[in-house]
């Protein structure tokens, strides 16, 4: 039987900084900047787009310091949000974040682990000839079953403790900062000029880039449209679907609090130092893809694998290979920084009787074992749903909705409890968390008005939990 414990403090500051940096590293930044060129047609505004989301993720992580020293508990952003509003709003957080914000992000990560895997093993790959099994119009392929075997393994060892846990994160994102750095290294020595050149000889005219004749690569077919006014903000909204995807899960060190050594010095200043690392590893990874690819091969890479692109132009055709391993490193460390962190708020959530109780239970080696096996069997499903991906882009508007709530919370709780020790004040105070406020409700509102079908499904999602948040207190008095 599971007994009472209490969370071990045994992660020190390099430990929570390798969990920020190594939870945002995923598969995106080999990925996304195809769609964001797609969407903004020109190396200006590209690398526009990555610096004003690397300015919102730095922004807030850094507003978020002080919250992490006020409640240095498990939970984060969930005891944030309750704190500072009411106990329904910490819900519908941990709601969606269960339901799919944090599994659906484990489960898009695993399936990226082997969707590369197949480079190496071609059953892997997600064609019509690697069909495992098919249920009317779902195909279940072999690279989903995978994928949630590695789900399951991260899960088994994350149950034996936090240890084990640090010690796949710390190697595996050590591992990855280092290869990507050599990487764009390599990548700037092998630089073209007249590539670069031409990339920045119109690099501010915003442009919408579409290919007629997309699946054979013809770039002579591709259509050239002006973006002006609403239209160019527009863009520039839809571009950031992917780089705040790409930058996002920088906030799990939070959920972690209770196992951190002095968790309210070090978890603020790891979630500085972890986004401020991957920001500049992330500009300069599009300075180096634009330094070697034109622009129109950013745009229409195969798949939308800029990184394999470039790889081969710098390393040749075993540049494949060399990509395909570090998004395997890469991926690997991040779902286990992901699982690692994300059973915390569940915890939590049974703590105060909002989720089942045995969440709330550590087992006897001080992890919250029930909550891990349980974010486990909801990830694995939506790998075999294949909606993953879905998902996510329909949940980035929710996200950033509760990242402006959580830094908004600052605010009232400035109010609300003056008198509060606050080891830590948020840097910029209260200059940067405005404008972080207002870059949110911007993103927000311009994906309501542009993009409808990335915001509905999630406000969906979330509300879906208010009838749940009041059966679970009518649960929780009985």
């Amino acid at each position: 039987m599971e007994k009472t414990h209490s969370f071990k403090p045994s992660l020190g500051l390099f430990d929570a900084t390798m969990i920020v940096a190594g939870s945002m590293i995923g598969s995106g930044i080999f990925i996304v900047s195809a769609d964001i060129t797609r969407n903004v047609g020109s190396a200006g505004w590209l690398i526009v787009v990555w610096l004003i989301t690397g300015f919102m993720t730095l922004s807030a992580a850094l507003s978020y310091g002080e919250l992490s020293a006020m409640f240095p508990k498990a939970g984060g952003q969930y005891v944030y949000l309750k704190e500072s509003y009411n106990p329904l709003i910490g819900f519908l957080y941990g709601w969606s974040f269960f339901a799919v914000i944090q599994t659906g992000t484990i489960a898009a990560v695993g399936v990226a682990f082997c969707k590369f895997a197949g480079y190496f093993f071609p059953s892997l790959e997600l064609a019509e000839t690697n069909i495992l099994f098919s249920i009317g119009s779902l195909h279940i392929y072999y690279a989903q079953i995978v994928s949630i075997l590695l789900v399951i393994l991260l899960t088994f060892i994350n149950t034996k403790g936090v240890k084990g846990g640090k010690l796949i994160q710390t190697t595996f994102t050590v591992t990855k900062l280092v290869s990507l750095f050599g990487l764009i290294v390599f990548g700037f020595i092998m630089l073209k000029s007249e590539v670069w050149n031409a990339n920045w000889s119109n690099a501010w005219q915003m442009q919408k880039l579409s290919n007629t004749a997309a699946s054979n690569l013809n770039f002579d077919a591709t259509i050239i449209m002006p973006l002006l006014g609403a239209a160019a903000v527009g863009a520039i909204a839809a571009s950031m679907v992917g780089s705040i995807f790409s930058s996002d899960a920088w906030n799990n060190v939070t959920f972690i609090a209770g196992e951190i050594k002095n968790p309210q010095k070090n978890i603020g200043l790891s979630l500085f130092l972890g986004t401020l690392i991957v920001t500049i590893i992330y500009v300069s990874a599009n300075f180096m893809y634009l330094g070697v690819l034109p622009l129109n091969e950013i745009a229409f890479a195969k798949s939308d694998r800029v990184a394999v692109a470039a790889s081969n132009v710098i390393f040749g055709e075993i540049g494949t290979y060399v990509i395909a391993a570090m998004i395997m490193i890469s991926t690997f460390g991040c779902n286990n920084g992901l699982i690692l962190a994300g059973a915390r708020v569940y915890y939590t959530m049974a703590q105060d009787g909002l989720f089942f109780k045995k969440a709330g239970v550590l087992n006897n080696n001080g992890v919250p074992g029930w909550a891990l096996w349980a974010q486990c069997v909801v990830a694995s499903l939506l790998c075999l749903s294949g909606k993953y991906g879905d998902l996510l882009d329909m949940v980035s508007f929710i996200v950033v909705i509760f990242y402006v709530l959580t830094i908004i919370g600052i605010f009232i709780l400035r109010k609300k409890m003056p008198n509060a020790e606050r080891p830590y004040k948020a840097i910029g105070y209260p200059v940067l968390p405005i404008i972080y406020i207002l870059m949110g409700i911007s993103f927000c509102i311009l994906l309501i008005v542009y993009k409808p079908e990335f915001t509905w499904p999630g406000l969906i999602i979330t509300l879906i939990g208010i009838p749940l948040y009041f059966i679970a207190v009518r649960n929780s008095k009985k």
